[in-house]
């Protein structure tokens, strides 16, 4: 089978970047479950209508799909809101799953595949992976980083940061946590030296089962509701 590895962590924190140095520096095959979701409320599906019909056609943009920033406007800091957004949308766990159960059957058994998603922990999309990998930054970092690459002001970035969960919080259910406060030439050796690591065990057959399995035994609350993630309207 192919080595899957879970990539998780809150906004800002730098997953993004790790999973494209995976692609680039080790072949990895990668899937943003962001993205498998925006396809579930493409116009003409269920979750488009469900949206519209929940939060009204003041959603839609001009070129007739959902503006994912009116919908940020509406849901962030609004767990009510959240929760009815999620629902419009409908089963994403499915649909993650068709996309990891489509790797297995297709990849050779020396790939990497990876599925990035920031509620991958907590909606049990780890427990179709081989490992999780936590992204992981203080708030002064993440608020830095929104201010310079999303020209948000000072109210805005708090605002994003008010709605994520702290990486301690994740760490228990990771199997390596990569703390992104220095530089990106830190983040990537550090994720390159992982990964050798990880890919030899995986060879040899003698990789231990993910740390998520022991963590979801110990917190076997009923799957909890996404939060709002790193892009508005994220809710993978």
């Amino acid at each position: 089978m192919p080595l899957v590895i879970g990539v998780t962590g809150s906004i800002a924190t730098g997953k993004t970047g790790l999973c494209e140095h995976l692609v680039e520096r080790w072949g990895a095959i990668h899937s943003d479950a962001d993205k498998v979701v925006h396809r579930m409320f493409d116009p003409g599906k269920p979750g488009f209508d469900n949206a519209v019909k929940e939060f009204g056609d003041e959603i839609v943009g001009d070129d007739g799909y959902i503006d994912r920033k009116k919908v940020g406007a509406i849901v962030f800091g609004n767990p009510e809101a959240m929760g009815r957004w999620t629902r419009a949308i409908g089963n994403i766990a499915d649909e993650i799953k068709s996309v990891i159960d489509g790797w297995r059957e297709t990849l050779d058994d020396d790939q990497v595949a990876i599925m990035e998603a920031v509620n991958l922990i907590e909606a049990g999309y780890s427990g179709w992976c081989e490992q999780t990998w936590l992204a992981a930054a203080e708030n002064d970092t993440a608020m830095r980083r929104m201010m310079a690459r999303d020209n948000f002001n000072e109210d805005e970035a708090k605002q994003r940061l008010s709605s994520q969960r702290s990486w301690e919080d994740r760490a228990p259910a990771s199997d390596h946590v990569f703390h992104n406060d220095g530089t990106l030439e830190d983040l990537m050796t550090e994720v390159d030296a992982e990964m050798e690591r990880v890919v030899g065990l995986h060879k040899a057959g003698t990789l231990p089962k993910s740390v998520w399995f022991d963590w979801r035994e110990k917190n076997p609350s009923p799957q909890r509701r996404p939060e709002a993630g790193s892009k508005a309207g994220d809710d993978a």
